[in-house]
């Protein structure tokens, strides 16, 4: 798969990715104060899912309707707690993230939001 880290996500989160043989691009990388709408922008040009821990990337999907390729939203927890939980997510909803879902993330529940629906 395809990502593209959010500044607050965390550099360590790529290394782990690529571990595991995913592409990822890192905002901080390329500009640390890129605007919201420019990173889903960037997201989609390059069909890209989006990995945060900041909530305005879903209200551009969904109050604003921009287009991207999928967000997870994770909670902002302890390095190894974000990863077990981001690997659960790509184990459990792969497919649906491949369809462009926006996956918020807590401690305790896991919600799916699919492209088109309220």
């Amino acid at each position: 798969m395809k990502f593209l880290l959010d500044v607050c996500a965390g550099g360590r989160l790529r290394l782990w990715l690529e571990r595991r043989g995913h592409d990822v691009a890192e905002v901080r990388r390329r500009s640390p104060s890129l605007g919201d709408s420019d990173v889903v922008a960037w997201a989609w040009e390059e069909e890209r899912i989006i990995i945060t821990v900041d909530k305005d990337f879903g209200e551009l999907a969904v109050a604003k309707g921009q287009p991207h390729c999928g967000i997870i939203r994770l909670p902002d927890l302890p390095f190894n707690e974000r990863v077990a939980l981001l690997e659960h997510i790509l184990l459990r909803f792969g497919d649906a993230l491949a369809k462009g879902c926006i996956v918020t993330a807590s401690r305790t529940r896991i919600h799916v939001r699919r492209p088109g629906s309220p």
